[in-house]
């Protein structure tokens, strides 16, 4: 007990210094450089990256898995449960032992699915190498998915999943997805629907691990306060065992659904007082390199609080408290959307300001002021999310997946700097969409039929209604 409340302590003011230290030093472009990294592939086809930092006795793990959603086939939800599941228990540890080990030396530990990928996320400290990687080795290794523990875990994620529901917020996304993708793998909704989880069996989880819990096409990252010959040959010892069963399908590659005209989903909540809603289209893939430039534009219509979306929508028409928009990319593909929400009886008005405002950025552009103060935002923004240990270690294993690298920091600044007037049109041009958009609206269907009808072809669904 005594060497956790230590832990603590020390973490407390670890917290403490890097709250004090985040702030980026002005005109400091050597805060953009990625730190020096070792990169190498086992044999086994396992790609692992190691970078040292010494100024504090942590190290942090990312491993992750090409063992995403989009691989649930029609079984949504079997991902999640997969990675949950990881933590059932192993062979050489039950569920209970693995807590209790981690949790006594004040290791943090995590299993959880995106919609490509699976990760397993650790910290801890230094001099406890030893004790938790053989554990991080078993978890991703020889899970075995205890019974008893797939049953509890199943029971509760049925209840979440009736009681996200309620959330308009909590579901709307996973709405979204599926109306733009359809059918295709991007559209499976990454905790499932109560019908198909409650198709899922303990079996079914072996066998999707057994399939996609591979070591080719997985990354592992670690960073912190290690020596790398040293961790390299750890790590090499540790995984040489691990074997690739099979080559997955790139069922990811497939093309998405054409979106040729503009279309409006309303899902009906009967008891709902305000309406909240999703609008945009397809994004742009994480490897594109107009990334940054994107960024710094979409900063400018709905990225910060001081945004054209929020003042028009919150500060000077009083709609709503609060609204962003915002471009979720992916491997193959991507989504813009502007979210917000207001009261049922303004919905039509909400909607019709958020138009205008995307009208706006393709009618008018940007002016030079504006493209300045976005740029000095953004490049204020960006730094501290990189300045962690566990952020790096994210960022290693992020780059692996989705086909970057290091360039988007060590330039990051210079191609802020680069984006002029001329160019940001070009960027709204080809990126931000103006026609065919998508609608999701999550409200009280009786008030809102007849309104909405206008901004495209509808359907509607019950949310209580399964699935999405």
């Amino acid at each position: 007990m005594k060497k956790i409340l230590y832990i603590s302590i020390f973490l407390f003011f670890v917290t403490c210094l890097f709250a004090v230290t985040d702030a980026p030093a002005a005109d400091s472009e050597s805060s953009f450089k990625l730190p020096e990294y070792e990169k190498f592939v086992m044999k086994n086809g396992l790609t692992v990256y190691l970078m040292e930092q010494h100024e504090v006795p942590l190290v942090y793990v990312s491993f992750i898995m090409p063992a995403g959603a989009i691989k649930d086939g029609d079984k949504y939800g079997l991902a999640s449960l997969t990675a949950d599941g990881l933590l059932f228990g192993t062979k050489n540890y039950t569920k209970k032992q693995i807590e209790e080990s981690l949790d006594f030396i004040g290791a943090s530990f995590n299993t959880s699915a995106a919609k490509e990928y699976a990760e397993l996320s650790m910290s801890f400290v230094n001099t406890d190498q030893d004790k938790v990687f053989p554990i991080m080795k078993d978890i991703v290794m020889n899970p075995v998915f205890e019974t008893d523990e797939f049953d509890k875990r199943k029971t509760r994620l049925l209840v979440e999943l009736e009681q996200a529901k309620e959330s308009p917020r909590s579901v709307i996304r996973s709405y979204y997805d599926k109306f733009l993708y359809g059918d295709h793998v991007y559209g499976n909704p990454i905790s499932g629907s109560i019908n198909s989880v409650t198709g899922i069996s303990v079996d079914d989880l072996r066998n999707f691990y057994n399939s996609n819990y591979t070591p080719k096409g997985s990354a592992l990252a670690i960073v912190g306060d290690f020596d790398s010959k040293a961790m390299k040959q750890k790590v090499q010892q540790l995984l040489k065992d691990w074997k690739t069963k099979g080559s997955a399908a790139k069922i990811a590659e497939k093309p998405v659904p054409a979106l040729n005209k503009s279309r409006l989903l309303l899902v009906n909540k009967e008891d709902a007082t305000e309406t909240r809603f999703l609008l945009g289209s397809y994004g742009i893939k994480r490897s594109n390199p107009d990334y940054i430039s994107i960024q710094v534009i979409n900063t400018i219509l709905g990225g910060r609080f001081t945004s054209w979306l929020m003042d028009e929508l919150r500060v000077n028409r009083g709609l709503t408290y609060g609204v962003n928009s915002f471009f979720r990319p992916y491997k193959n593909t991507g989504i813009f959307a502007v979210s917000s929400f207001t009261e049922t009886k303004t919905t039509v008005e909400a909607l019709d300001v958020t138009l205008e405002i995307l009208n706006r950025l393709h009618d008018k552009g940007i002016d030079e002021a504006t493209l300045i103060s976005a740029k000095n935002y953004i490049k204020g923004q960006y730094p501290p999310r990189y300045e962690t240990s566990g952020n790096l270690a994210n960022l290693l294993t992020a780059m692996f997946i989705y086909d970057f690298d290091e360039s988007f920091i060590n330039n990051f600044q210079d191609n802020v700097d680069k984006l002029t007037v001329e160019k940001s049109r070009q960027i709204i041009n080809k990126y931000f969409p103006e026609d065919n958009l998508q609608f999701v609206l999550i409200g009280k269907a009786s008030e809102l039929r007849e309104t909405v009808a206008k901004y495209g072809e509808m359907s509607e669904k019950e949310i209580k209604a399964d699935g999405f």
